[in-house]
């Protein structure tokens, strides 16, 4: 343990230091941070894993289709251009008289 710490030259007054003033100024927000901590770093393990396994199987990146014929991972929206509708002039009636 005291060479993780080793690397900010932190011994072990200093973390009990650090320890003790995180505590005072996030109190009962500390489980909830750790909990939102634990998730990002999940979700970025998450992403590392999914560009690691795209630059290891560039062909592959998810999108196969399976055995019901959607593909693995959702697609973003595409993008529509906006048109405006077109009009056409009536034909022109010659006046009956």
């Amino acid at each position: 343990m005291s060479s993780l710490f080793a690397i900010f030259g932190l011994g072990p007054m200093e973390i009990a230091v650090i320890v003790v003033i995180g505590i005072l100024l996030f109190g009962r927000k500390l489980p909830d941070m750790g909990r939102y901590l634990g998730k990002s770093i999940t979700e970025f393990r998450k992403g590392m894993k999914g560009l690691e396994d795209d630059l290891d199987h560039p062909g592959a990146g998810g999108t196969a289709p399976t055995a019901t014929g959607t593909p693995d991972a959702i697609r973003p929206p595409q993008r529509v251009a906006a048109t405006a509708p077109k009009f056409e002039d009536a034909p022109a009636v010659p006046p009956q008289v």
